[in-house]
């Protein structure tokens, strides 16, 4: 089987050239041999990117999926590639009525007809990895309609076959490709491996949902499907039913009385809420997962790949992003230097004429004729000399830009994506690094306070007690040493308060 299945491969690669897309700049050579003895019927008319392309969609849904993965590796790919494949799509019919009743009634050990009031068995839409039918809970369950979601049956087996083929490939590059090492394949196609196995843990689906759905509570931007946890398993999921319009279908927003150009503003700044004020982001909002409420709110749907930014990397990329803004490209380079994405010796003044070189034919143009995500894109690709570390949360950042920026373009093609963003960013900033960050990091902290104040009148009177020539560092240590090292800094904020508090009774004569 899995012989038949390397064949099959190794056909379809031929057949559309991907060996000679691969070895275009190779030298003579073990690989190069091995493609001319390989010399099935070929159809290279169409551009390599299309090829590559076409080429996945033959081998079926999981390389479908591996090729929407590499479209998002923006770092690894060369443009042309990474924008094609960035039209795959799932075009995946559903599986039997029979098969999905029978998945559910393993998942709950009862028959559909029991679990639920009405189940439609045809399927409203179908992808590579689950598909979606309507149904309505009981009356005693509360008779909600609902979207259940039923993972295809023995995808795991499916999956690790054809991802074994796909790492065997990898490691053949590696060996025989002189560009194998650099572009790393196993590397992404472990990657992809990760991605595609936590999609099949719908439980993982579920509670990402409920995440973004906390996240949003009370929004006038964004409405996010309830989950009902008591039908959750890892192969079925139900949520709330959404009835809205897909965000695709503009006419029919126009006719309903939606105003486009709000609803693309809206969709920016639900993008930059997402990251920077919860570190917790929808990941593929392209426009099949989006669908547009009566009331002219986004609906979010589809919740298997999310991508998530520590503190850390949310305060550098709001750096970065502002001093693009501002022309400021020296502090570009020392936020890459300082957050560790670039070396620390590199040179700050190199890198930023790099940086310069690639913005300012940019910014000489009108913004509105800015593509934000290509401005990116090409950052990306200068900074490989500079050993700047990829991060793969920033990347998946980028892919989901790209997308947020296509769709708002699509609404509203004078949407002006710097503009817009400008604004929340510098908020943003502000009550991170102004005095309400400075606040709101002190009540964060104030538990730590209340339990570490009560020692600090001791510990200042020890230090004040000792002999001048004693060096009172230890004590402070002592004091800054916490589970929380990375407020040190508020613990000394505290000392310095107390001190002031504490400075009539310290030093008043006795």
């Amino acid at each position: 089987m899995r012989l038949f299945r390397l064949l099959k491969i190794a056909a379809v690669a031929s057949r559309f050239g991907l060996d000679e897309m691969v070895l275009e700049h190779e030298p003579s050579g073990r690989l190069v041999r091995l493609a001319k003895a390989l010399q099935f019927w070929r159809n290279l008319s169409a551009p390599r990117a299309e090829r590559l392309r076409l080429a996945l969609e033959a081998l079926g849904p999981i390389f479908v999926k591996f090729g929407q993965v590499l479209s998002t590796r923006r770092d690894l790919m060369p443009a042309d590639i990474a924008d094609e494949l960035a039209k795959l799509q799932d075009r995946v019919p559903p599986f039997g009525s029979e098969l999905a009743l029978k998945e559910i009634e393993k998942a709950y050990g009862r028959p559909a007809d029991q679990v639920f009031a009405e189940f439609d068995p045809v399927p409203v839409a179908s992808a590579s990895i689950a598909q979606v039918h309507f149904a309505r809970l009981r009356d005693e369950d509360g008779g909600h309609e609902v979207a259940v979601k039923i993972l295809r049956p023995n995808m795991l087996s499916v999956i690790e076959h054809d991802l074994a083929l796909m790492d065997n490939f990898a490691l053949l590059l590696e060996t025989l490709w002189s560009d194998g090492k650099r572009l790393k394949p196993r590397e992404v196609v472990a990657e992809f491996g990760k991605y595609l196995r936590d999609e099949l843990d719908l439980m993982r689906e579920a509670a990402n949902a409920s995440q973004l759905r906390r996240n949003f509570t009370g929004s006038e931007l964004l409405i996010v499907p309830e989950v009902y946890w008591d039908f959750c398993t890892s192969t079925v999921m139900v949520m709330e039913r959404m009835k809205g319009v897909p965000i695709s279908q503009t006419e029919r927003l126009v006719a309903d009385g939606i105003d486009l150009k709000k609803l693309s503003a809206a969709g920016v700044e639900i993008f930059f809420t997402q990251v920077f004020r919860d570190g917790f982001f929808h990941a593929d909002m392209h426009p099949g997962n989006i669908f547009v409420a009566p009331d002219g709110r986004y609906i979010a749907l589809d919740f298997g790949i999310v991508g998530t930014l520590t503190d850390i990397d949310k305060n550098y990329l709001a750096q970065n992003f502002l001093a693009f803004f501002r022309r400021d490209y020296k502090r570009v380079a020392e936020a890459h230097i300082e957050s560790g994405w670039a070396p620390k010796d590199t040179r700050v003044d190199e890198f930023e004429a790099a940086i310069r070189a690639v913005c300012e034919p940019i910014f000489d143009r009108p913004l509105k004729d800015i593509s934000f995500g290509k401005v990116l894109l090409r950052l990306f690709q200068t900074s490989r000399r500079f050993n700047v570390e990829i991060q793969p949360q920033l990347v998946m950042l980028q892919k989901t830009l790209l997308n947020i920026e296509g769709l708002g373009r699509q609404l509203d093609p004078e949407l002006d994506l710097w503009k817009t963003a400008k604004p929340f960013l510098e908020r943003w900033m502000s009550e991170q690094v102004g005095w309400r960050g400075l606040w709101r990091g002190l009540k964060h902290e104030a538990p730590y306070f209340a339990r570490n104040l009560p020692q600090l009148p001791r510990l200042i009177h020890q230090v004040l007690a000792q002999p001048q020539r004693q060096d009172p560092t230890p004590l402070l240590q002592q004091l800054l040493r916490s589970e929380q090292r990375r407020n040190r800094w508020l613990a000394l904020i505290a000392l310095l308060l107390a001190l002031l508090l504490l400075e009539p009774f310290l030093f008043a004569p006795y």
